[in-house]
């Protein structure tokens, strides 16, 4: 993943997957490589909370 206007970014701020660097970056999480893996984002990072919350408890 590089620094590209093809990148995209989940906004926090418009709630939805963007293609490139519309947004303020506070706003924006990323970049992923494709449209559906920006949709996730949230999903994405519940998922390593959850799995680093459980490190940290072992």
């Amino acid at each position: 993943m590089g620094d590209s206007e093809s990148d995209w970014y989940y906004c926090l701020k418009h709630r939805r997957a963007e293609q490139s660097k519309r947004c303020w970056f506070a706003d924006r999480m990323g970049p992923y490589p494709d449209r559906a893996t920006a949709e996730r984002a949230l999903e994405i990072v519940r998922a390593r909370n959850a799995r680093e919350d459980a490190r940290d408890e072992r």
